[in-house]
C-alpha cells in the first residue's frame, strides 16, 4: 500500500477555510430533535465548487468494483426508506461540505477525515484506526492497513455499513445528516469495529480480533465478542453499556437501545447466547439471557429481562418478561418493530 496512506495530507493556504464569519453568538435553546434536515434538498452535486481542493487530498485507494458498479442490476443494501446506496457517500461529502461551511473551524477535521477520501471504505478504514489506535505501541497506520484490507478482503463489511447508515437516518429522529453517524456516533463506531474484528476471528486471526475488541470496549463502551455473528442495518442507539456474546446471533434491520445484554446463563459452554431474527427492537436496559429466540418483528421492552423465546410479531415485557396479552393470544403487530421504534404504545399503564 502506498506509503501516502501514512501520513497526513499538507493543508496549504490555498485549501484553508475562509476568514470566520462573525456569527452572532445565541443562548443554548431547546430544539425538536425530530426537526430532521430534508436530505433531498442537500444536492450531492453541490460541492462542486471545492471538487478541485478535495481532490488535491484524495487518498489513492483500491477500487471496489462490487461497491462502484453502475449495473442497474446491482443493488447496495439499503436503509428503511429501500433507496440505492450508490450515492451514499457523495451525499455524506455534501453534508460535511455544509457543515464546513456553517462552522469553519471544523474545516481541517473534516477534511482529514472526508475530504481527502474519494471512498468510504478508505474514509471508514481510517476513521476507526484514528478512534482504536494506541500512540506508540499501535500505530493508527499499522490498523488502517489492517482495516483496509479487512475491506478489500469481504466487501460484504462496505455493505452493512452503508446499510447501518441509512438505518441511522432512518430510525433515529436525532440524526439529521449521515456525515454526523459516520463521525460521532459511537454505535455505528463500535459495528463497524466488531465488523472487522469479526473478519479477523473467522480468517484465524483470533488475538488481532481481540486486540480490536478490547480498544472497542474501552473507548466506545461496548462489548461485543468477535465471534458474534451481526446482519446489516444494525441500530446501535446510544450503545452504552451494550454487551453480546461469543454465540448470539442477530440479523437484519435490528435496532437495540443502550445498556442491552445478549448474555449465557452460567459457566456453560457450546451455543449459549441469544439469536435476534430480523426487525426485532430491544428497548434500553433489556437483558436476554441464554440459547433462547426473539423472532422476527418482536419488540422487547425496556427494563425486561428475557428467559424463554418470544414468538414473531410480538411484544414481551416485564422481569420476567410476559407476552402482552398472554401466551395463548399475544397481541399481534403489523409492522417490523425496529423500524417503527415504538417502544411505549403497548402500556396501558396509568399513574
Amino acid at each position: 500500500m502506498s506509503t501516502s496512506l501514512l501520513h497526513r495530507p499538507a493543508i496549504t493556504d490555498s485549501l484553508r477555510p475562509v476568514a470566520r464569519r462573525n456569527l452572532p453568538r445565541q443562548m443554548a435553546t431547546c430544539v425538536d430533535c425530530c426537526c430532521r434536515t430534508n436530505s433531498a434538498s442537500i444536492n450531492p452535486l453541490s460541492f462542486a465548487h471545492s471538487q478541485s481542493r478535495i481532490n488535491e487530498n484524495l487518498i489513492d485507494w483500491p477500487v471496489f468494483p462490487d461497491i462502484a458498479c453502475s449495473s442497474d442490476d446491482f443493488r447496495v443494501p439499503a436503509g428503511d426508506s429501500g433507496e440505492d446506496a450508490d450515492d451514499l457517500w457523495a451525499q455524506i461529502r455534501a453534508e460535511a461540505l455544509s457543515d464546513s461551511d456553517s462552522e469553519p473551524i471544523l474545516y481541517r477535521y473534516l477534511s482529514d477525515l472526508i475530504f481527502r477520501h474519494d471512498s468510504l471504505e478508505s474514509a471508514l478504514a481510517n476513521l476507526l484506526a484514528k478512534k482504536l489506535c494506541i500512540p506508540n505501541l499501535l500505530p493508527a497506520s499499522d490498523l488502517d492497513d489492517l482495516f483496509a484490507q479487512a475491506l478489500i478482503d469481504d466487501q460484504s463489511i462496505i455493505r452493512a455499513a452503508r446499510a447501518d447508515l441509512l438505518a441511522a437516518r432512518d430510525r433515529d429522529p436525532a440524526c439529521s445528516k449521515m456525515v454526523h453517524c459516520l463521525l460521532y456516533y459511537k454505535g455505528f463506531h463500535a459495528c463497524q469495529a466488531h465488523r472487522m474484528a469479526h473478519r479477523l476471528w473467522i480468517t484465524g486471526r483470533r488475538a488481532a480480533a481481540m486486540m480490536i475488541q478490547s480498544r472497542s470496549s474501552e473507548i466506545f463502551a461496548v462489548d461485543i465478542h468477535p465471534a458474534a455473528r451481526i446482519g446489516s442495518g444494525l441500530l446501535l442507539d446510544h450503545a452504552t453499556g451494550v454487551v453480546i456474546g461469543e454465540t448470539a446471533v442477530i440479523g437484519n434491520d435490528v435496532s437495540i437501545l443502550h445498556n442491552v445484554t445478549l448474555g449465557g446463563t452460567g459457566k456453560e459452554t457450546g451455543d449459549r447466547h441469544p439469536k435476534i431474527e430480523d426487525g426485532v427492537l430491544v428497548g434500553a436496559g433489556t437483558q436476554i439471557l441464554g440459547n433462547v429466540r426473539i423472532g422476527k418483528g418482536a419488540k422487547v421492552g425496556a427494563g425486561s429481562v428475557v428467559l424463554k423465546d418470544v414468538p414473531a410479531w410480538t411484544t414481551a415485557v416485564g422481569n420476567p418478561a410476559r407476552l402482552l396479552g398472554g401466551k395463548e393470544n399475544p397481541v399481534r403487530l403489523d409492522r417490523l418493530a425496529s423500524l417503527t421504534m415504538d417502544h411505549t404504545s403497548w402500556s396501558d399503564y396509568v399513574i
